[in-house]
This record gives structure tokens, sequence and C-alpha cells, in this order.
């Protein structure tokens, strides 16, 4: 019977009874319903329409960054969304400003770098912050001897007297030029090197090397010394009471060379220069303030030092043995320019155990001017003069030069003045 809501009369049997919605039925249906997201985004298009695809580049292409980093998705040409905030600009920062922090203390920044490491500073000599001479750091002292002078890095005792490589010359076999250049190398280090013999020691070594013309000529200097023929032109010598060696060590720097001498002998050249770091002797004070015996040749040090006596002191030095380490220092130097030869055996009589100076030659920085008794005679800095020693009237030399012309042997010149010691 019909009710009042459904006036019509319902059918007896349902129509859809025997339907099956299989997949079958779903693909065969000519009419489907889109989706939700479908018909929002349909609606979405009507208003704001999507640009046109690149053809290179699919509208969802996700491209993944370096090192890992989250990938990011390209809804928009040429824009990449990052899921997140990256660790690299923290890091960009704090690098940054470590640059910044380091360019403005590059010093300091330097200093942490050679300090680190085993925890120790650096082994690397420390560069000069001033020239030579130009400051209280670089004067010489008892315990900083060498302090300002070039000599500082050279060489010291017989191993720096370099050898050149020993060959056959003239009637000379390799192994004679060998020994040869041997005995020079011993007659320079007995005649320059030999601490007793600076300290105005007599030279047996060295005469016991010479020839018989040799040594007789030099023992008859060392015996009466005299203008043109002093001892310290083969000999370094200084007066224990004026000037004591410090340290014990000599620095030197040269050259030797091998030749023939056209008469089937061989010849060998030297050219070295000596520098001796001295200190004060007991008597230095009073002989600074007294005239000195007849006359020395060479450049005397700054300031002039005479044999006339117009030192001024200024204190008395004090024993030796009591010397403190910051007692102030003087340093000699002396180049040797000198020829030794060898004679063919075959023609002229000679002891080839004996070596005979052809030539020599000599230059002192810093020693008495004009003084010829045997001994250099250096000018220390404790004892001011009045007035330069007018017989210096030479010009002012550099003493290291070795590129100098030497004075011939036996000519005293002009007296001049050391621009460095």
């Amino acid at each position: 019977m019909p009710t009042a809501e459904d006036p019509d009369p319902r059918p007896t049997e349902d129509p859809f009874a025997d339907l099956v919605l299989d997949e079958e039925f779903v693909r065969a249906a000519t009419v489907k319903e889109p989706s939700g997201r479908a018909r929002m985004l349909t609606e979405r298009w009507k208003r704001h329409p999507p640009p046109e695809a690149e053809p290179w580049r699919p509208a969802t292409e996700v491209r993944r960054g370096r090192f890992g980093r989250r990938a990011g998705r390209a809804d928009r040409p040429g824009r990449i969304r990052r899921g997140g905030r990256g660790w690299q600009t923290p890091v960009f920062v704090v690098l940054a400003a470590a640059v910044t922090l380091a360019a403005l203390n590059v010093d300091r920044l330097r200093d942490w770098y050679q300090g680190s490491g085993d925890g120790s500073a650096s082994s690397a000599p420390a560069l000069p912050t001033a020239k030579p001479g130009s400051g209280a750091q670089q004067d010489p002292t008892v315990d900083h001897p060498w302090a300002g002078s070039p000599a500082e890095g050279w060489g010291s005792g017989a191993e720096a007297l370099a050898l050149p490589p020993a060959q056959a010359v003239g009637a000379f076999s390799e192994q004679q030029v060998a020994e040869q250049l041997g005995l020079v190398r011993d007659f320079l280090a007995a005649s320059n090197l030999d601490p007793a013999v600076i300290a105005g020691g007599r030279p047996e070594a060295a005469l016991a090397l010479l020839d018989l013309k040799g040594h007789d000529a030099a023992d008859a200097a060392l015996a009466k010394p005299a203008d043109g023929a002093d001892p310290t032109s083969w000999f370094s010598r200084f007066d224990p009471r004026e000037a004591v060696q410090v340290g014990g060590a000599v620095k030197l720097q040269g050259r030797m060379s091998v030749a023939g001498d056209g008469d089937n002998g061989v010849l060998v050249h030297t050219d070295f220069t000596f520098v001796y770091a001295m200190r004060p002797g007991p008597e230095a004070g009073r002989r600074a303030a007294s005239p000195k015996p007849s006359a020395s040749r060479g450049p005397s040090a700054p300031g002039g030092s005479g044999g006339d006596g117009g030192a001024k002191p200024v204190g008395w030095v004090q024993p030796v043995a009591d010397a403190p380490g910051n007692t102030p220092t003087a340093r000699t130097i002396v180049r040797r320019v000198m020829t030794f030869r060898f004679y063919d055996p075959a023609r002229y009589r000679a002891n080839p155990k004996k070596i005979n100076i052809s030539e020599r030659s000599s230059d002192v920085g810093n020693t008495a001017c004009q003084v010829f008794d045997g001994f250099y005679h250096p000018e220390f800095p404790q004892f001011a003069r009045i007035a330069p020693d007018p017989r210096q009237s030479g010009p002012a030399v550099d003493p290291y030069d070795d590129k100098r012309a030497m004075p011939k042997e036996g000519d005293t010149g002009d007296c001049g003045t050391a621009s460095r010691t």
C-alpha cells in the first residue's frame, strides 16, 4: 500500500539486483566522474592558467643538490624551492669572519703558525730588523761578538779553508798537487788561526813550513819589526795586554785556486779574509791614552786610532778573566792575498815539503795607523778619541769588500778609515 511520503507504488522486484560492478563494467563506462583534486585544479586553472612547460625540462623536474643536499622541486621555471635551510650559510659566515680577523692581525697569525705543531718556535732564523751597526742590539759584546757583522754566518777554523779539486799540473801528479794544497792550508791555519799566535806568541808551526828564504825573512821581522818588515804581513798577532781574543773562533771566507807557473811548476793563489773578535786587555785603557810604538798600516777603526795617544778613556777595563758578558768588543778584519810557488824538482833545487811565498799582500781594518811593532792594535768603543788621527788621510773603505785592489808588498799607502767592522 502506498504511503504519504511515497505516493507511487514501489516495484515488487529490484531492477539492479543482478547488476555486478566489476572491473570490466567500470572500464566499459562511457562517462567518468573526475576526482575531487581534478575538479579543484580545473577551477583554479580557469582563473590562473598554468605556464606552458619548457620542451627541454619537464614541469615536475626534481633537481638534486651537490654533496647530498635535500632535493628541491622546480614548480616554476628557473626557481627551486628547498625543503629546508642548508648548512652552508652558517659555515660560510664563520669562514668569512675568520678570514677577516686573520687579515687584521697577520703578525699574530704568523706567530701562531710558526709555534704550532710540536709546541715550539720555528727553527728558521729570524730576519734582521736593522742594518748592521745601526742600533744597540747590533753592538758587539763578549756574549755576542759577531753582532752586526757580515762574518756572523761565515765558517771558522781550518775546515773553512776550502781546497779546490786537485789535478795534475806541470811536473806534478794529482796526488802531489793535493799534498801541496794541504801544505798551503796548514800554513794559513798556523799563521792566522792558531790561538797562541793570535795571543802574540811565536808562530813556530808556520815558520817550520816555510822554505829557507822565507823562514829567514819572517824570523828577522819577528826579531826586529819595522816598516816594510812587520810580522803582521805574515802572521795575525795581537798584544794580549791590549787585546784578547773572544771565544777562540776566527771567522773566515775566501778562495783558493791552482795554476801552472809557466816553468813546469805549480802556483797556488789564495785570497782569504779573517775576522777576529777581540775584547780589551787589562792594559787597554792605559795604552789607549799613551803614545804607541812606531806604526802599522791599514784602515783603522771608525773614528780613528792613531799612535799619538789622542784617546780619552771612559773607564778602566776589568781584568780579562773577569770581563762580563756585556763588555763591548771590537773586530779586526785582515784580508790576505798570497801566491805560493812549488818549483819543478828536475830543474830547481827545492824541498817538496816546504812552501815558497812568491807574492803576498795584506789589508787590515781596525788597527792602529802607522804602527809597525809586530801586533795589531784594534780600537775599542770604551775609549773615545778627542780628535781624529791626522795621519788618516785615506778614504773610508769597507774592509769586507774582497773586490778592492790590494796594496803592493812593502807599500804602506795612505791610512784610511774602515766604514764598518
